[in-house]
């Protein structure tokens, strides 16, 4: 997958509630009104290794103005505030106060203002008040901590309409009041004991549960792991899926500049029609598996908005980002299996220390999917090794046997887990798919994700143009054994079974500019445009900005002034789907969630045509 590269982090967002603040002798609050109907929320606006950006955004929530306004945090000892501007900002020890200055003090219903500083040091805020109250809109109460997270609820007692749900208590120090609890996110129930019973369900349904406690203030503490309850009768549940995998690829780093989070794939309507869910990526480094990108997979805070279960995530819950959103997905849709997937384009060098070690990086690879923290996220791991005894963005000399070595380690590590490869879709004569031993390492995956696209690229300037993912051959194609039909074949014939084949889907196309004619095979002056890079677009906006033209190969392409895409829709997506079918493939996966409609309608083509 040629372009699977990291964005790097816009922006870090924190809502502090309040969390015991440590009070301070003379910092005298006489001038700043109480607030309760007020927020302050902290953003992270840039990160450069031993320093950062911060922004604090003060609201008023009320009905009423406020005149001004005082904001207080801790930081770590090693984290500091430099420069300041738009607050007067002080402090005594770790503990920082910001005032408004003469100009920004008053803040009518519904506006806010911004002060921002320079800071020092890796910390985040904590222990935040807004005019001696919570920062999050809470009662004014300093100095009295939220009750922690109630235990995960277990469900009981299931009908088709009734389940009853059961949990540990919270602590709080000075006292819980009673829970509220959570049905898919919204609150149904506020009671004092640690069990409910939810009647009035309807059969055959999927719910996800979790509950939340309250102090004696009436502060809420972080909501607790949630449950997942399927109703009996109705014949309901998730659509049903047969026995074809249904596969997309979900990209850490897309929540970032392209703004798609696991959210958006309940919204679209895609979570109900896939099956399985690739996670990328995990590095791999020193020949063993780490985590690609912190903030985003479990740090990173999601707003009510932003989240699949419509509830923001607290600063000191257990489990933030991604991995914790794939894990309300999961409650969800319990029949999606999530799989871990390693390496990628950008990634893939460290397999060569890996494949000298196989038994060490199968370890290392399972501790890291196996993290308590997360265990319960993943299902299993994907080797996305690009490319094993052959050239990627670095080559590899490790030989023909390493791949299987591999892939041998880590189903002896990973037991009836699901372990699984994305491989090199090359079928041409003493290409790729022959420099390595394919059929030996089938014997150890569940599957092989077939990459059947980025065969034909802007990388080759000048043209010919022709179709980044083609079925089949075609005259006049640019390289023999570069299409679908060809890998699929060639796998087959090494002794790879078709079940255990996928074909691979772009949810994205390939482009040049400087062409002239319509049909495939023009010359070109270079890359088309593209949003994030140069020769590459998402379906999403090449359906509108550069609509198709014809037909080559089972792929459509696109002529639109002086710029040729090549693109699939959900025409072409069909069409593959019943040749796959008809090859007796295990299904098909698709690279990747963000390149899709809002409404999902390449995943509704895959899904239907398998």
């Amino acid at each position: 997958m040629r372009f699977r590269h990291r964005a790097a982090a816009g922006f870090a967002i924190l809502v502090l509630p309040l969390a015991g603040i440590v009070g301070l002798s003379g910092h005298a609050q006489a001038s700043a009104e109480a607030a309760p109907t007020a927020t302050a929320t902290f953003t992270k606006t840039g990160d450069w290794g031993n320093g950062f950006g911060g922004n604090w955004t003060v609201k008023n929530t009320g009905a009423s103005a406020i005149s001004s306004w005082t904001v207080e945090w801790d930081f770590p000892s090693d984290t500091k505030v430099g420069s300041a501007w738009d607050a007067t900002v002080t402090n005594s020890g770790n503990h920082w106060t910001a005032k408004n200055v003469g100009w920004n003090g008053a803040i009518a219903p519904g506006a806010s203002v911004s002060f921002g500083f320079n800071g020092t040091g890796p910390g985040s805020p904590s222990n935040c008040t807004l005019n001696g109250g919570s920062c999050d809109g809470g009662p004014s109460v300093p100095g009295d901590n939220p009750p922690s997270a109630p235990g995960t609820p277990t469900a009981s007692g299931v009908t088709d309409t009734s389940v009853k749900l059961s949990w540990g208590a919270a602590t709080d120090d000075k006292g819980v009041k009673n829970y509220d609890v959570l049905r898919d996110g919204k609150k149904v129930a506020t009671v004092t004991t640690t069990s409910y019973t939810d009647n009035g369900l309807t059969a055959g349904t999927d719910y996800s549960y979790s509950v939340q406690a309250r102090d004696t203030a009436d502060q809420t503490g972080p909501v607790s792991a949630s449950v997942a309850v399927h109703t009996t009768g109705g014949g309901g549940g998730n659509p049903p899926t047969g026995d074809k995998v249904k596969l997309g690829y979900f990209t850490e780093w897309g929540i970032y500049g392209r703004n798609y989070n696991v959210k958006n794939l309940v919204t679209s309507g895609s979570a109900s029609k896939i099956t399985h869910i690739n996670y990328a990526f995990g590095n791999v480094t020193g020949g063993k598996c780490a985590i690609g990108d912190s903030y985003a997979d479990y740090d990173k805070a999601f707003t009510a908005d932003q989240s699949v279960s419509g509830v923001a995530d607290n600063w000191d819950q257990p489990l933030r980002g991604n991995f914790n959103q794939l894990r309300q997905l999961k409650a969800k849709y319990p029949n999606i299996k999530v799989l871990y997937s390693f390496g990628g384009w950008t990634w893939s060098g460290g397999f060569a220390d890996a494949a000298k070690n196989p038994a060490a990086f199968a370890q290392s690879c399972y501790d890291l999917v196996h993290d308590p923290r997360w265990s319960d996220v993943f299902d299993g791991i994907d080797i996305d090794w690009e490319y094993p005894n052959a050239c990627g963005l670095t080559c590899d000399s490790s030989g023909p046997a390493a791949f299987k070595n591999l892939l041998a380690a880590v189903r002896a590590k990973f037991g009836k887990e699901l372990v699984t490869a994305a491989t090199t879709a090359d079928g041409s004569a003493g290409g790729k798919i022959d420099l390595t031993d394919y059929a030996g390492a089938s014997q150890y995956v569940d599957w092989y994700n077939v990459m059947t696209y980025d065969f034909f690229g802007a990388w080759d300037a000048k043209g010919p143009t022709a179709p980044h993912s083609p079925l089949t051959s075609y005259d006049g194609i640019p390289k023999d054994g570069f299409n679908t039909a060809d890998a699929i074949a060639r796998y087959k014939a090494q002794g790879v079974p078709a079940k255990k084949l996928l074909l691979g889907i772009g949810f994205y196309g390939r482009g040049w500019t400087g062409v002239t004619q319509d049909a495939p095979g023009g010359t070109a002056t270079g890359a088309a445009p593209g949003t994030y890079e140069a020769g590459i677009e998402d379906y999403k906006v090449l359906k509108t900005s550069c609509p198709t033209t014809g037909t080559i190969a089972g792929t459509a392409y696109a002529h639109c002034g002086s710029n040729w895409w090549s693109y699939d829709t959900p025409a072409t997506i069909k069409s593959k789907m019943a040749w796959a079918n008809s090859q007796g493939l295990g299904g098909a996966f698709f690279w990747e969630f963000s390149g899709d409609t809002s409404n999902g309608e390449l995943v509704s083509a895959l899904s239907s045509g398998l």
